[in-house]
């Protein structure tokens, strides 16, 4: 049996950052032996036209829905089965299935045997529900991406789940209080195998356990690696934490401030993030360290005015900050943040990710306290401003950080640049492809489904 795993893009053209699919390495490592398996990454490289194969499995982000649903729909007019999970294929269903044969609500790694045992027999169902898999005896299987150029990190996972729940974020939703991890002992051997200079691990909160964490940390310390993370910022309260992130080869964290009003971080239930201290308190912790910090900062929320730019601007190069990103508030679906401005009737498009006139960067609801206008051009002019050249500099004169040793220069480098290069040539991209007509297979009454198994 043939299996292509597709990654779309969220618009058309390539980019130049793109990072190995994770996904798709786990779910290689849990296919049957018999299977042949292709990789086809849009955001390297143009999706052929026709595939040769019996099954497409593609991933589905909100803002790369439109562009996954073109390619799946095109290959199921060819007669190819087209399964999709991923966040969004798991909050919106029902959409997802106009355009596929099957979805997978969750996890997709424990059903996925099961799914290429129905596709080989002809009986795929519509839907394939997750039940929180196990992460043990895990086979992570990197070979699909040789001969790929993505950029120099290997994606490693530890654990899956959040111990928060913020409004504005989706993980909560699909994991719920579910907190898992891998044996230490296999992440350390997979770590073993990597021929990458650079590791990121993608869980959405590293710091999910201060144990476990610990315990990672004394692992991987005799490996030298060089990795990064996503961390909430309550890591800062443990000084024997961060030293141990340190020792074990941390480079630098991706931290989500998302506000710098208390009102703000209150609507987001994250108040927690001045438990411990001011920002500033808890960035100098950490940079003592001589780790880097990647800041989050989310715009719009109620009580923001159009002073949130330069104040939030300013915060950001003041603090040195290695990275940052400026969003406007995204409302997501399956978040409760979504539920909330679609219940106040706030959403300026529903759903936005479909909309053909929608382009990235544009404004999806109505703030409070300014214009679409204002954020969206707000949230463009501080990237912008952030990632100019004397910003930069400004930024890299950091021997605490930053600069700390050639290494976190080279990083610092390469990232910035990269960053600069990014924001412009994303910005006032429509998503998906404007050549290709975004067409459903199966109407709500599932009609073409039956005329398919007939």
């Amino acid at each position: 049996m043939r299996i292509a795993f597709v990654r779309p893009n969220l618009y058309a053209g390539r980019s130049s950052d793109a990072m190995e699919p994770l996904v798709f390495a786990i779910l290689a490592g849990c296919t049957p032996k018999d299977c042949r398996i292709e990789l086809y990454d849009e955001r390297l490289e143009e999706i052929p036209e026709r595939l040769d194969v019996d099954l497409v499995a593609i991933t589905v982000e909100t803002f790369t829905a439109r562009r996954a649903y073109q390619l799946a729909s095109r290959f199921e007019r060819q007669g190819i089965p087209v399964v999709a999970g991923g966040y969004h294929a798991t909050f919106c269903a029902d959409e997802t299935l106009r355009y596929v044969r099957s979805v997978v609500v969750g996890d997709a790694d424990d059903v996925w045997p099961e799914i290429v045992k129905d596709a080989k027999h002809g009986t795929l169902k519509r839907k394939y529900e997750s039940r929180f898999p196990k992460l043990s005896d895990r086979v992570i299987d990197r070979s699909i991406f040789h001969k790929k150029r993505y950029r120099p990190v290997a994606l490693v996972q530890f654990g899956r789940g959040c111990r928060y729940a913020c409004d504005f974020c989706s993980i909560h939703a699909f994991y719920g209080t579910s907190l898992r991890w891998r044996p230490v002992s296999e992440v350390v051997g997979e770590l073993s195998r990597i021929d990458r200079p650079y590791v990121f691990f993608t869980d959405d909160n590293l710091f999910n356990n201060k144990d476990r964490l610990r315990e990672l940390l004394e692992a991987i310390r005799p490996l030298k690696l060089r990795w990064s993370c996503q961390c909430s910022i309550d890591i800062a309260a443990d000084s024997e934490l961060l030293q141990l992130m340190a020792e074990s080869g941390c480079i630098s964290l991706m931290i989500g401030f998302e506000s710098l009003d208390p009102g703000n971080l209150k609507l987001m239930k994250k108040s927690w993030n001045q438990k411990h201290g001011t920002y500033g308190e808890m960035i100098r912790k950490i940079r003592d360290h001589g780790m880097m910090i990647y800041g989050g900062f989310v715009l719009g929320y109620d009580h923001d005015t159009p002073a949130v730019f330069d104040a939030t601007l300013e915060f950001a190069i003041e603090n040195r900050l290695f990275l940052a990103n400026f969003n406007p508030l995204t409302p997501t679906p399956g978040s409760a943040l979504y539920t909330r401005l679609q219940s106040e009737e706030r959403l300026i498009r529903d759903p936005w990710w479909l909309d053909p006139d929608f382009k990235y960067g544009d404004c999806m609801f109505q703030p409070k306290r300014m214009s679409p206008e204002q954020l969206q051009e707000g949230c463009y002019r501080i990237r912008t401003e952030f990632n100019r050249w004397r910003s930069i500099g400004k930024r890299a004169l950091d021997l605490r950080a930053n600069c700390r040793t050639p290494l976190h220069a080279a990083a610092f480098a390469l990232a910035n640049i990269t960053s600069r290069r990014e924001i412009h040539r994303k910005q006032g991209m429509r998503l998906g492809d404007a050549t290709e007509v975004l067409q459903e297979v199966y109407p709500p009454d599932d009609s073409v489904l039956m005329e398919v198994n007939a």
